[in-house]
């Protein structure tokens, strides 16, 4: 289990996390949401030992992950980070990265592990194509599968489909979710894309202002967002008179509503005017 205690950092004097605290279970995924500039991918790095916090303390498990003050060498063994730079080789290929951290004393089995990934991603057909050839978004792919070749007990995800064409992102969000669900693989993603997190996500923590605001389940958060901020995490949001819709609410109150919530009516309903329309059509 992942135990964040106390954790406060900042660049330079620019504090980004404050009192930072949550637990992530064994097998669990969690996603962290926020606008930019929350500090998404700075707990990511804390977390995995490339940064060193200010305050407070990463542990997993009874093992402390200390920070670049300690290790020549950031990083753990139990865990694995994908960053947005990919950190791939340009110049072998796309095989090569994936089985670069397997065992070359069984080679049978290195092949095995090898393809299983590739299949996961769908990059069988470029196993033997070199990764400087690829797209940005098949860059992502394989720096994904490589990620996975050693089946790490945490993995770390920092907007790990943002180059990836909607084309093939459902495909591969499944495809990676339902694998860590069945091995076990804890998951932290960090994200500003709703669709990698209410299908597959157990729990989100939302970021504002150097702090988390909100530590809840995915579907309750969805459901009974606090306010605006959590609820434009999800998608467009409005914020509606609790009296338009029952004359004899509180005048005070105001519910949040999801522009799919909304339905042309012409029986019943909020009078409204339609000052724009975005489909060009």
């Amino acid at each position: 289990m992942l135990q964040v205690n106390s954790l406060s950092f900042a660049y330079d004097k620019t504090p980004v996390l404050t009192d930072i605290n949550f637990k992530v279970g064994r097998g669990e995924h969690i996603s962290i949401v926020g606008e930019s500039g929350c500090g998404k991918s700075t707990l990511l790095k804390i977390v995995y030992g490339l940064l060193q916090p200010q305050q407070g303390t990463v542990f997993w498990g009874e093992k402390q992950v200390m920070g670049p003050d300690f290790n020549l060498v950031p990083g753990e063994s139990y865990m694995k980070y994908l960053s947005q730079n990919f950190d791939l080789m340009p110049f072998t290929t796309v095989a090569e990265n994936v089985s670069q951290f397997l065992s070359v004393f069984y080679p049978e089995g290195l092949q095995a592990r090898t393809m299983e990934l590739l299949e996961m991603i769908d990059m069988v057909s470029f196993a033997g194509t070199k990764v400087k050839q690829l797209s940005g978004g098949q860059q992502q792919r394989v720096a994904l599968a490589r990620v996975l070749a050693q089946k790490p007990e945490l993995l770390l995800l920092d907007e790990p489909f943002g180059h990836i064409d909607n084309f093939r992102k459902n495909h591969l969000r499944r495809n990676l979710f339902d694998y860590l669900r069945k091995e076990g693989i804890s998951c932290i993603t960090a994200t500003h894309d709703h669709q990698d997190i209410l299908p597959y996500a157990n729990r989100i923590i939302v970021l504002r202002e150097r702090s988390i605001v909100a530590n809840v389940g995915t579907r309750e958060l969805y459901n009974h967002p606090k306010n605006m901020y959590t609820a434009t995490m999800f998608g467009e949001a409005n914020l509606i008179p609790i009296n338009m819709i029952k004359s004899y609410g509180d005048l005070e109150r105001e519910i949040i509503v999801y522009a799919h919530e909304f339905r042309f009516s012409n029986k019943k309903g909020i009078p409204v005017t339609l000052e724009k329309c975005y489909d060009r059509s």
